[in-house]
């Protein structure tokens, strides 16, 4: 059984960029579309195709070398992790993102930010 469906996407995703494959299947929820959304729309992955039982991630590569050089899971089951939206961190300096699990939906934490909502801290991404 599963308990951290975000951590082994994540587990998965990290895992596909250090052996260099082209996509990586994980089973599908709407949090996990979500996550991926957000990894499609600030360009850190290629593509994302959702089908009935799972999602197929396309990765992104520039010179042969993965666009994601670090994942973290911040929020776990044993141990949830809240922000308030003044304390939304910066991730590398603002070089990386923080996803966030609102009362708005699943946001970036630059969104979360302008719209003023807090929320479960879930990762971060550079």
């Amino acid at each position: 059984m599963l308990t951290d469906p975000i951590a082994d996407m994540l587990t998965r995703i990290r895992n596909a960029h250090l052996a260099l494959h082209k996509e990586v299947n994980v089973p599908r929820s709407k949090m996990k579309e979500s996550l991926a959304a957000i990894l499609k729309q600030e360009g850190y992955v290629e593509d994302v195709a959702v089908a009935e039982t799972n999602i197929v991630i396309t990765l992104k590569y520039q010179k042969g070398k993965p666009v994601i050089s670090g994942l973290k899971r911040v929020s776990t089951p044993g141990r949830r992790v809240y922000v308030g939206a003044h304390h939304i961190p910066r991730v590398q300096n603002g070089l990386g993102i923080c996803i966030l699990s609102t009362s708005s939906g699943v946001l970036d934490g630059m969104t979360a930010h302008e719209k003023k909502v807090g929320g479960e801290l879930l990762c971060e991404i550079w």
